[in-house]
């Protein structure tokens, strides 16, 4: 059988549902995992023991384990413990986003230790604490030095969105496998694939790069 790369046209209404569907799953975990992390952050910089244990429990566990791993677990033990099922969209939602929440967390660590401690102690002067601290002078500067990271952050996560196929969320990865078992064309199907990953993924890495160079500059001035 030789390869014929129109076979992927066939079925390309097919694959934009399904990339339509890793898209807007990703940006769904993304918006979560960067108020997650930012949250998480916060915590690890707690001055209470148990709080900051916590949280790097959390940013630990879910970077040292596999996210198929983890996805597999919520989707098929968490049932056993609340005793309802939450379906592979609340699974899959709950995976990604979670295991974002700490690759992010690290982001804002690495983006809160580069802010100057003088304007903490400003802030302190003026009667700035607590969650207005956190959210008017905190974040709005450690998302400025943390975009080109973030950035990084999820184009990872649009590629680790492959990954739900495995628990029935039709997306591009699942759509792509399902035609290939269908039609006996695999090599053609997950070539086709694998290129509009590698076409969505490739600009925002190009983005990352100017980005970084921009913030870079501002923050030199």
């Amino acid at each position: 059988m030789h390869f014929d790369p129109t076979i992927p046209f066939k079925y390309w209404d097919a694959l934009l549902i399904g990339l339509g569907t890793s898209l807007r799953l990703t940006l769904i975990c993304l918006a979560i995992g960067v108020a997650l992390g930012f949250v998480t952050s916060q915590a690890r910089r707690s001055r209470l023991m148990p709080v900051r244990a916590v949280a790097i429990f959390y940013v630990e566990l879910f970077r040292g384990t596999p996210v198929l791993i983890q996805l597999f677990w919520i989707f098929y033990c968490l049932p056993m413990l609340i005793g309802a099922e939450p379906g592979n969209f609340i699974s899959a939602v709950l995976s990604l986003s979670l295991y974002a929440g700490a690759i992010t967390s690290e982001t804002f660590r690495a983006a809160l230790k580069s802010i100057p401690r003088e304007q903490y102690d400003t802030c302190r002067a003026l009667g700035i604490t607590g969650l207005r601290l956190a959210i008017w002078v905190v974040l709005p500067q450690a998302l400025l030095r943390a975009i080109p990271t973030l950035l990084s952050n999820a184009v990872a996560l649009f590629k680790e969105s492959a990954l739900i196929s495995a628990v029935g969320m039709a997306d591009l990865m699942f759509i792509g496998s399902s035609i290939a078992n269908r039609t006996g064309r695999p090599v053609e199907m997950l070539t086709a694939i694998a290129i509009i990953y590698f076409t969505v993924a490739f600009p925002l890495t190009r983005i990352v790069g100017r980005v970084e160079t921009r913030i870079l500059r501002r923050l030199a001035v």
